[in-house]
């Protein structure tokens, strides 16, 4: 099963589509409160001026995508083929805010499942607390002034808890979850960056052979790597100077590709919390390996967050920007699953270590003069 959904992006200002968590085969949906309820479980937050399209099969939600109101043109042009990868026959869509919004999205996605085949079961707009419906017309059922619901009291809610399904009050408290760390941490982590920089320019400028000290900083960094990968699959923490340090050889694309060719789903918790503790400068690559370690896992919506915050930083991050291109287009991870290269075959595509690889790493070393508190 898959799930979608979609949030504003970084810098220019689109709207991706994006995963929540998980779709979930125990929410079974039979009613429209039972819908408005699910949704933000689905989603991972509770909406708003979105519109929302969930899949089907026999009552159960197998697929949900968001995306922020108003659409742009063009923006639902991957619906329908995500409605045919993933086998939907029936769906039902909400749209959350007033008509004047909702509207125009509800008749584009209406159009896009009539050409897909897909049954519409409801189509509902939700605002204020009260929902309308597009497909039914009858006062006795559905008012003029709309029907109230409330989706905490719903047994859909309780049952999306016990199955530890969460919805945050809003987007904005997810992207706070990926938030820089702040205070005491924060200072603890840029003493060790400095640190670990400082290192790495002293040798840099000791060495007499850059090949040679590429050669052995790739080999120390992709050892860092898989001791790190080692040490969350055992239940541990990176140090401060331990996750500094993996922050600078992150920067080297070699280093980093090796992140991704080990790339597991239970790699998200190790790349959230280097989100988090890397001084920003140094965060992208990170952030990018959380985005697909996350998308690999279905949580698109966090994948999503997780690109917006490395392009805030690096707008011209290569992989942030593919790999934000596969959830625009509502791509299966699948498509890279199974194409990922051995570590093996990335020395032989990109051939011995030179001088060249360290450009990226030289220009953040170059920023690193800011003084430290308390030093």
């Amino acid at each position: 099963m898959t799930t979608n959904t979609s949030p504003p992006s970084p810098p220019p200002p689109f709207t991706p589509p994006s995963t929540p968590a998980s779709t979930s085969p125990f929410l079974t949906l039979t009613s429209p409160s039972d819908i408005l309820a699910a949704v933000p479980y689905l989603v991972g937050f509770h909406p708003s001026n979105s519109l929302v399209a969930v899949g089907l099969e026999h009552g159960r939600a197998v697929m949900v995508v968001r995306w922020d109101l108003p659409l742009s043109s063009g923006t639902l042009d991957a619906l329908e083929t995500m409605f045919r990868r993933e086998k939907v026959t029936e769906m039902v869509a909400i749209g959350y805010g007033p008509g004047k919004a909702v509207t125009p999205a509800m008749d584009e996605v209406r159009r896009v499942a009539a050409r897909a085949g897909v049954r519409v079961g409801e189509a509902l707009r939700a605002d204020a607390g009260r929902y309308w419906s597009y497909v039914c017309a009858l006062p006795s059922c559905c008012p003029a002034e709309g029907t109230p619901y409330d989706p905490g009291s719903s047994r859909i809610a309780a049952e999306a808890t016990v199955h530890g399904l969460v919805a945050l009050p809003d987007r904005e408290t997810l992207e706070r979850t990926l938030a820089p760390v702040t205070g005491p941490v924060r200072l603890a982590m840029r003493r060790a960056t400095s640190g670990a920089a400082g290192e790495v320019k002293a040798a840099l400028a000791a060495a007499t052979n850059l090949d040679a000290f590429t050669r052995a900083f790739v080999a120390e960094g992709l050892s860092r790597v898989r001791k790190a990968l080692a040490t969350h699959e055992e239940g541990g923490r990176l140090t401060d100077l331990e996750a500094a340090r993996l922050g600078l050889d992150l920067a080297l694309v070699r280093i980093r590709d090796e992140a991704w060719t080990l790339m597991d789903e239970s790699h998200v918790a190790l790349w959230k919390d280097l989100t988090r503790r890397l001084e920003p400068r140094f965060a992208p690559p990170a952030a990018s390996l959380l985005a697909m370690a996350a998308w690999r896992s279905g949580d698109n919506i966090l994948a999503t967050v997780a690109l917006e915050r490395a392009l805030a930083i690096d707008p011209g991050y290569s992989m942030a920007n593919l790999l934000m291109h596969a959830l625009q287009n509502l791509l299966s991870p699948a498509i890279l699953r199974d194409r990922m290269p051995t570590p093996a075959e990335l020395d032989t595509a990109m051939g011995a270590a030179h001088a060249g690889w360290l450009l990226p790493l030289s220009g953040l070393l170059l920023d690193d003069e800011t003084p430290v508190p308390g030093d």
